[in-house]
């Protein structure tokens, strides 16, 4: 008889495959083959794409935008995915809001600035 995971060739009378160690039977007293799959790996591909575009966004406050909105949706899924990326969501959506706060911080002072030097008319070229 043949392994239903890997295809070598296994005696008759084996209870797991001495290639793979998978079980060729799904209890010993039937001779059923067991069905066999690999557990499937989990990712939280918006908590992680949250994460990045929040790194990305203490430069850019649309970057930080777009990170806030998918770790918030990540954060979300990962209640379905078992907790994968709980982690990573959060990370990037404290990143995000921080980001965000500094660059509308730094928004505001160029503006104060501008006014500033526009207000009073300095005149630079003597």
């Amino acid at each position: 008889m043949y392994c239903k995971n890997c295809g070598s060739q296994i005696d008759d009378r084996a209870v797991v495959c001495p290639h793979c160690g998978v079980p060729v039977y799904d209890n010993y007293n039937t001779n059923q083959f067991a069905p066999y799959s690999k557990p499937a790996k989990e990712y939280n591909v918006l908590a992680i794409l949250g994460f990045i575009f929040s790194i990305l966004g203490t430069g850019s406050i649309i970057m930080g935008i777009a990170g806030l909105v998918c770790s918030i949706i990540g954060f979300k899924q990962a209640e379905k995915l078992h907790g994968h990326g709980k982690g990573l969501a959060i990370a990037g959506i404290v990143i995000s809001i921080v980001a965000i706060v500094l660059q509308a911080v730094s928004i505001v002072l160029d503006i104060i600035d501008l006014s500033y030097i526009y207000t009073y008319d300095y005149n630079y070229y003597y």
